[in-house]
Formats: C-alpha cells, sequence, structure tokens
C-alpha cells in the first residue's frame, strides 16, 4: 500500500507546472485544489477523493487523468458562458 503522504506527493507532482495542494481529510479522503501559481487562480478544487482505490501506480494516473479531463471540461465550459462546478469521487 502506499502512504498517504507519497500518494499526495504524486497527485501534487501529477499537475506541474500548475500547483497542487492535496490535503488528507479526518476520513481519510483527499482534498485536492488545483491553481495557477501566479496568479493563485483555482482551476479545480475536488473533495471527497476516496484514497481506498489508489493503490496503484495505474489507479492513480487514472485519477490524474481523470481531473485533467475535468480541467479541460471546466474550461471549455466557463469560456462558453457555462460555469460549472465538479466534483470527483
Amino acid at each position: 500500500m502506499i502512504s498517504i503522504l507519497e500518494l499526495r506527493h504524486i497527485i501534487e507532482c501529477g499537475f506541474l507546472p500548475l500547483s497542487c495542494i492535496c490535503t488528507s481529510n479526518p476520513d481519510g479522503s483527499l482534498m485536492i485544489k488545483v491553481f495557477e501559481p501566479s496568479s493563485d487562480h483555482v482551476e479545480l478544487l475536488v473533495t471527497g477523493v476516496k484514497t481506498e482505490n489508489l493503490t496503484s501506480s495505474r489507479a492513480i494516473a487514472d485519477l490524474i487523468s481523470e481531473l485533467h479531463g475535468e480541467m479541460r471540461v471546466m474550461k471549455t465550459k466557463y469560456a462558453s458562458g457555462m460555469g460549472v462546478q465538479g466534483s470527483w469521487q
């Protein structure tokens, strides 16, 4: 099993060159905040990400890929004037 500290580090590195802060909640879930480092503009904020299935590099990569996809969708909707909020579990 991957430690929560290592898991957080892997997720945070998965969003470079953007900044990412990944924190663990008391219930064991994660909160992931991705933002532009120069402006602090939040690109993505998800809460309640369950960690029990994040036990392999493939599962972690799939999560990061899905979150990148969410960011692309939100940028597209925002650009077209259809604001959106997302949550991933």
